[in-house]
């Protein structure tokens, strides 16, 4: 049996709360519209999760737009303020290091519905039917 490595382990609860922390921090932020740019304050946006990196050095931030449309802009947008955001961060929570952080359009949701709309075609209707 191969040994876990440490890149494909589970993350730890300290990063889960971190990364919960964070989210929750971020979410905070823009709805509030702490963050001033006219792209987020005309597309909201959800904090749909944060992935931390074993060291917690590294936050990787999934974001949606409301109804996923101008994801490219929304990033464009969070990324451009990314200074700021970590410095906030920073103060919200109580970290001896403020992660990196790096924005990334949360795609699970289009990729949930590409399954729905697969499960639900004729072909795996007609394959699924009892003889």
């Amino acid at each position: 049996m191969k040994p876990k490595t440490k890149s494909s382990a589970a993350p730890s609860q300290r990063q889960l709360r971190v990364g919960e922390l964070i989210r929750q921090a971020l979410s905070e932020m823009l709805a509030r519209g702490d963050v001033y740019d006219e792209v987020l304050a005309t597309h909201p946006v959800s904090v749909t999760g944060v992935r931390m990196s074993p060291d917690l050095k590294l936050a990787t931030i999934n974001v949606l737009p409301l109804g996923g449309e101008h994801k490219m802009a929304v990033l464009a947008a969070l990324d451009a303020h990314r200074k700021f955001i970590r410095g906030e961060i920073a103060h919200r929570i109580n970290l001896k290091f403020a992660p990196d952080i790096r924005f990334h359009a949360d795609d699970s949701f289009d990729e949930r519905s590409r399954i729905e709309r697969l499960l639900d075609s004729e072909a795996v209707r007609r394959d699924t039917r009892k003889p």
